[in-house]
């Protein structure tokens, strides 16, 4: 086979790759539809106005839900939180966030509307290049700025904040139970 040939054969086989995808993105949009949000996003559309952005005295305002670890406005656009604040706040995913855009660019974020919680005990692992928290059969993931903030090490029983009524992929470090406690039980809630 030639040079020329082959150069024709992957111009063809580009060709074709791209009509395939093309019509996969227009099957999967007619199953989906165009406006499928996260679950995050749709919690945001209650926030804020239809354009998700306010003006107060020049400066940005967007509201939005925290997922475990950023924050999605009703557009679905994702806002890096930094991974020190959530640990600090104890965000947990639900959390809804209030991010001032200052006019310097810099982000500002508050929590605004808490997500009800509760608290359970777990075990600290690490799997998969994620720290994870097991606790009541289910592994947790949790910020890496928060085992660090917290001191914590694997095996370490960790007491961890969840959304209370929702199924969440993440929770917040509270505390890591001392070592030389031995009579706590980690199967259940508080």
């Amino acid at each position: 086979m030639t040079q020329d040939s082959k150069l024709i054969l992957i111009k063809e086989l580009v060709d074709t790759a791209e009509d395939n995808l093309r019509t996969a993105k227009k099957m999967l949009t007619e199953l989906v539809g165009k406006d499928a949000k996260s679950e995050f996003a749709k919690k945001a559309e209650v926030l804020t106005s239809q354009d998700g952005v306010k003006d107060e005295e020049g400066q940005k305002v967007v509201e939005g839900v925290f997922d475990g670890e950023k924050m999605v406005d009703n557009k679905d656009n994702s806002f890096p939180i930094p991974a020190n604040y959530a640990s600090k706040s104890k965000l947990v995913p639900g959390d809804t966030l209030k991010l001032t855009i200052k006019e310097d660019g810099s982000f500002l974020y508050k929590q605004i509307g808490p997500v009800d919680r509760k608290k359970i005990i777990g075990i600290l692992t690490y799997e998969d290049g994620q720290y994870k928290v097991v606790a009541g059969g289910k592994a947790y993931k949790v910020l890496l700025a928060s085992v660090t903030y917290h001191k914590a090490e694997i095996g370490d029983q960790i007491t961890l904040i969840v959304p209370e009524k929702e199924d969440s992929k993440y929770g917040a470090i509270e505390n890591v139970i001392p070592k030389d406690i031995t009579d706590v039980d980690t199967t259940g809630e508080f």
